[in-house]
């Protein structure tokens, strides 16, 4: 499994909206891609900048393929993102997933 995780700033008095989006338009997009694990938006304030990550799971790097293009490292953006976004940054980071380092929160036992 790998986990991919883009960030992004967008200036705190656009964040509630821009967490909006990420929820009606973002989420159900990873959601709903074919070997994607599940997604989560994680967001925080710092003074005047509200830090988003989305944090996602796939099978493999086809399955992210499908959803970000062949060339899977590069950020993929909205067309409303320049209106909310501080920068776009261009690359994403992907990490292996080792399952057996830490029980799934969710399995019931």
């Amino acid at each position: 499994m790998i986990a991919r995780i883009w960030h992004g700033m967008v200036p705190t008095s656009k964040g509630d909206e821009y967490l909006d989006l990420m929820r009606r338009v973002a989420l159900p997009e990873y959601l709903a891609t074919r070997g994607n694990r599940g997604a989560w938006c994680l967001c925080r304030t710092e003074a005047e900048v509200t830090h988003f990550e989305m944090l996602t799971f796939w099978d493999d790097t086809d399955a992210i393929k499908r959803f970000a293009g062949d060339d899977y490292g590069v950020a993929k953006y909205y067309d409303f993102d320049s209106n909310y976004l501080i920068e776009m940054e261009a690359r994403v980071r992907h990490y292996e997933v080792y399952p057996e380092t830490s029980p799934d929160p969710l399995r019931s036992e």
